[in-house]
Order: structure tokens, then sequence, then C-alpha cells
């Protein structure tokens, strides 16, 4: 090779070099870290399953708060394969999930976890990626709510797309002073006269809905009566 072509080789190579170096690479390789791990984090935490639409009531039977009902209705799509079992779970004062009933499903196991009790419902069959199931779900409580002041907490622990929430009150004891508390968020809504209706039997119903609640948020309703 002659020297002038040694000198030219030389000569594009330092140039390539430079151009390379003149390059962002540190923020071209923090943009990468911060796609990777949106990407793992999303994998993670994708759960088994998403719920298509929630909605739940409570009802308080007697005007001293010490009987009341809590349906459930949840529409889930699976997002894993080789499902068998679903894990229900509650909290909260009094006796808790009495004459507890649910379909599909067949309760095979009940345990504690702190303040929360979960359930395992066997599913007697096997889901996969894609599958609906709707899920209903009902409990009685004893003494749950003998207090003045009330509260009901609902937390999202899957990504949701609609959620509704109804409370129903008897005749004789209508709530007062409603509230919608965002618990993460530290905010307080105050639910206006429109959330409450009186059925045509009397008692007082209130409802709440909410599109594509906040992932990891508890929504607790409260009220005085």
């Amino acid at each position: 090779m002659s020297d002038n072509k040694r000198e030219g080789w030389s000569s594009n190579v330092t140039s390539f070099i430079i151009s390379l170096l003149g390059l962002p690479w540190v923020e071209i390789f923090a943009e990468a870290w911060k796609l990777g791990r949106k990407i793992l984090r999303g994998l993670a935490g994708e759960g088994m399953y998403e719920v298509l639409e929630y909605e739940s009531t409570l009802e308080l039977i007697d005007n001293k708060g010490k009987i009341a009902v809590f349906t459930k209705r949840k529409k889930v799509r699976y997002l894993q394969d080789n499902i068998i079992a679903y894990q229900d779970y509650g909290w909260g004062d009094g006796e808790q999930f009495m004459e507890y009933q649910a379909r599909p499903g067949i309760p095979v196991d009940r345990y504690k976890i702190g303040y929360k009790t979960y359930i395992l419902l066997s599913l007697r069959e096997v889901k996969n990626r894609g599958d609906v199931d709707e899920f209903n779900i009902q409990w009685k409580i004893n003494d749950g709510f003998l207090k003045r002041d009330g509260f009901w907490e609902t937390d999202v622990s899957s990504r949701m797309f609609q959620m509704k929430i109804n409370i129903i009150f008897p005749k004789g004891r209508p709530p007062q002073n409603l509230r919608l508390v965002e618990q993460n968020t530290r905010r307080t809504n105050i639910l206006g006269n429109d959330t409450a209706q009186q059925l045509p039997d009397g008692r007082w119903r209130v409802s709440w809905e909410k599109h594509k609640p906040r992932l990891y948020e508890h929504y607790i309703v409260r009220w005085d009566w």
C-alpha cells in the first residue's frame, strides 16, 4: 500500500471514530435502559387476568347495621395459560364471608394474611390466555356496620376497565354526608344528591362509577347515617 493510500485510509478511520464518539451514546443507552425496564415491569405486572367489568353491591338489611349482604360481579379475561384457580378476598368489621357462595368455582381453601382473608376457588377446568369468565360472588356480614359512620372500600389490584359500586340503605336510615376517598392520592370528593336515589320500596341506593380506575388505588365510600 502506498503512503498516500495508507494516509487516506487512516484519515477515514479517524473520521469514523470521531463521528462515533460524537454521537450521544450515554443518552442512547439511558433511553434503551428505560425502555427495557418499562417492558420488563409491564410483563411482570401483567398478572393472571384483567377485569373487563366490575360491579359490587353492599346492602344494609336493617336499621342497626347488624346484617348486610355483599354481592359482586366480576368479568375477567385471562392473560396467561393453564389457569386452574381464582383467588377471591375481602376484609371488614364483624363476621365476614358468612354463607359464602361463588360461581363458577368451588371454595377449596381459606387463609388470612394481615387484615385480608383470601378464598381460593378451584375452577374445575383449565383456562388459557384470552378466555373470559364472569364471577358472581356473594356473602353475608354480621355486625359489620354498627357505628353511626360507615365506609366500604374497593381496591384495584388488577387492570380494570369499568367499575361500579352500589350501596343500599334501609328505608328508615338513609345515608348522609356521602364522600368518595381515593386513599393513595389522598383525595376526597363529595358525592352529590344525584348519587343517592330512593327505590320504589323506600330503600336508598348510592351508586358510583369509574372508567379505568387507577391501578392499586383504594376507593372508599364513606357515609354518616
